[in-house]
């Protein structure tokens, strides 16, 4: 089979998505990257942050820890 048939069987997921949209499986942004890290330099948890997370997981991370920093749900600081 030539790589160009075997391309056209093969399901584009880019092409079932509307513009804008994301499967959440891609890997996370650099600003979602910057983002994540810098809440969890705020929250005191750096174990929040990690290289390889995909959009979604990386989005819902940011979520938890803003909620958390705008609650104030965080551990009594020692400084």
């Amino acid at each position: 089979m030539t790589q160009q048939r075997k391309k056209a069987q093969e399901p584009q997921e880019s092409q079932q998505l509307s513009a804008g949209e994301f499967s959440g499986r891609e890997p996370m942004t650099g600003a979602q990257a910057a983002y994540l890290q810098s809440l969890a330099n705020e929250a005191r948890e750096p174990g929040a942050f990690k290289q390889g997370l995909t959009r979604r997981e990386a989005s819902r991370r940011i979520e938890a820890l803003a909620e958390r920093l705008r609650l104030g749900d965080l551990p009594p600081h020692t400084d």
